[in-house]
């Protein structure tokens, strides 16, 4: 955790579905955010001169035995909290407010009543839309505390009383303490970036000094710092978050970047020389290319289980990169593109491990390089507006992202050299078809997955039995939610149609209608 900007918010994490939404959309208003543990000392957070602290929902009851809490000392430490459902409820019980279960769960949309439009709710009129999802009420504020808002008379059963309104949001101004029981990081509730932005603002002082332009000077800035006078080696996929890295690297150390591409054989058809053709065009420094595909499948041959595949690219990622930093003058510092999604999915002190992404739970325990990596504390469309920033074409900003372990991630069960062809036949035609309905740029990522599903097919009069290939398509800004797609169905139906005529092996076509979350966009 980073406690060098001048702005900073703190998301205190007790376990919520959306503690990363509500960090994006503190950014989404130019401040800077980091989720930290619930538990983590008033000392460590107050390190940091937070300019603000929110305090994010959870699944837990604020009155159930081995709930969590925060440090109480954060109560008295004179910084602005918001509280959001959870948050809401443990910051009233905390103070001497009563919270209690309701008689009816509060879910979905509700309509409010404002009662008092004096600080959080400024400027938002006599009624707002918001999203509740919440089992526990709060009964009464604690001392000091006015109520804000209500549900209308319309969500019965919401409260101890059958029909009685729901207090939704609470305020203590002089000490600069609010609580709202729905969810304003969610796009249910409309004003929810006026609410955050009347906190950040009017509550909490911010500016909104965190732009494209401010990270790049942070990211130069540290890159110097931990580089000095050596030379860095960068690991280049192509994608946006190892380009913007590259663009970083040479702005701010020169061509004492060494860049290097692992060709590990789990690429899409053509992807290679797409990558050393359009680094060449608008990158200045060599590129190393590294032929690498016999290592990689050797190492991954009779592996099925997703996190040994991501464990052993990880570890053979690592192992070329220390192989070409002694042939470049046995450089010790390595670039990688790690973003805050991947971080966050790979395990913190209070997210379980949602998956280990190879660079970051799937690195050997032992490296002789170090790791730097300015963009890890980035959500995928900071990383895009950055590359706007410092001029790359839209070629590179809005390349579909593509995973570091590749088609192995895609691929269900082992992967052999001929599941590897019939998935890149499967990818290509998908991107094929999405392109030709200039509908590339509209998702955020469209591919196919490989299932070792068998099932009975018929094809000029005769019997097959071949795999299923997975079409996946989802829209979102960045990798920590995500709506499935609703492609147009002649869409499915050109992709299904070449795949099952084009692609031998494959009978069967299906469409993956889940949304992250409860799935994650890759399967594995």
């Amino acid at each position: 955790m980073t406690g060098d900007h001048d702005e900073l918010v703190v998301v205190l994490d007790f376990g919520a579905q959306y503690a990363q939404l509500i960090a994006r959309r503190i950014r989404e208003c130019r401040v800077y955010s980091e989720i930290v543990p619930c538990d983590r000392s008033a000392a460590d957070i107050l390190a940091l001169r937070p300019a603000g602290i929110v305090l994010s929902g959870g699944p837990a009851s604020v009155y159930a035995e081995g709930s969590p809490r925060c440090d109480p000392a954060l109560w008295h430490a004179g910084i602005p909290m918001l509280g959001i459902c959870y948050g809401m409820q443990l910051m009233a019980k905390e103070l001497g407010g009563e919270v209690a279960p309701t008689q009816i769960r509060e879910y979905g949309r509700t309509e409010l009543r404002v009662e008092s439009d004096a600080d959080l709710l400024r400027g938002l009129g006599d009624s707002i839309t918001a999203w509740m999802s919440h089992g526990d009420a709060v009964l009464r504020p604690p001392a000091g505390f006015h109520v804000a808002a209500r549900t209308s008379q319309t969500a019965v059963g919401a409260a101890t009383a059958v029909g009685a309104p729901t207090i939704a949001a609470i305020a203590d101004p002089a000490r600069r303490l609010f609580g709202v029981q729905f969810h304003p990081e969610v796009v249910h509730t409309p004003r929810g970036m006026d609410i955050f932005r009347n906190f950040l603002y009017q509550q909490c002082g911010c500016h909104g000094r965190w732009t494209p332009a401010s990270i790049i000077e942070e990211s130069c800035r540290a890159i110097r710092e931990q580089a000095g006078e050596s030379r860095v080696l960068c690991g280049l996929s192509g994608g946006v978050d190892s380009s913007v890295l590259a663009a970083l690297g040479y702005r701010a150390i020169g061509d004492r970047l060494v860049c290097v591409f692992v060709d590990h054989g789990l690429l899409r058809a053509g992807e290679g020389e797409q990558v050393r053709e359009t680094f060449t065009r608008h990158f200045p420094v060599d590129l190393h290319y590294v032929e690498a595909q016999e290592r990689f499948l050797t190492a991954l041959a009779g592996v099925t289980d997703p996190e040994q595949k991501r464990i052993i690219i990880g570890r053979e990622f690592i192992a070329v990169f220390e192989e070409e930093a002694r042939k470049h003058g046995d450089i010790r510092l390595l670039a990688q593109g790690t973003l805050y999604p991947d971080v966050i999915e790979s395990g913190t002190g209070s997210a379980a491990v949602i998956k280990s992404h190879h660079n970051v739970g799937g690195l050997p325990e032992k490296m002789g390089m170090k790791l730097v990596e300015p963009l890890r504390n980035l959500f995928k469309d900071e990383v895009r507006a950055v590359g706007h920033e410092l001029g790359l074409p839209d070629e590179i900003v809005w390349r579909q992202p593509f995973p570091g372990p590749g088609l192995a991630v895609r691929i269900l069960g082992e992967i052999t050299r001929e599941r590897l062809e019939t998935s890149r036949q499967v990818d290509k035609i998908i991107i094929d078809e999405i392109t030709r309905a200039g509908l590339y740029r509209k998702l955020f990522q469209a591919f196919g997955v490989l299932a070792p599903i068998r099932s009975v097919g018929v094809m000029g009069d005769q019997r097959t039995y071949g795999e299923t290939a997975i079409v996946r398509a989802v829209a979102g800004d960045d990798a920590m939610t995500a709506d499935w797609a609703d492609l147009p169905h002649e869409v499915l139906a050109a992709i299904a149609n070449r795949i099952v005529n084009e692609v031998a092996g494959i009978t069967r076509v299906v469409y993956d209608i889940t949304s992250k979350p409860p799935a994650t966009i890759e399967w594995e």
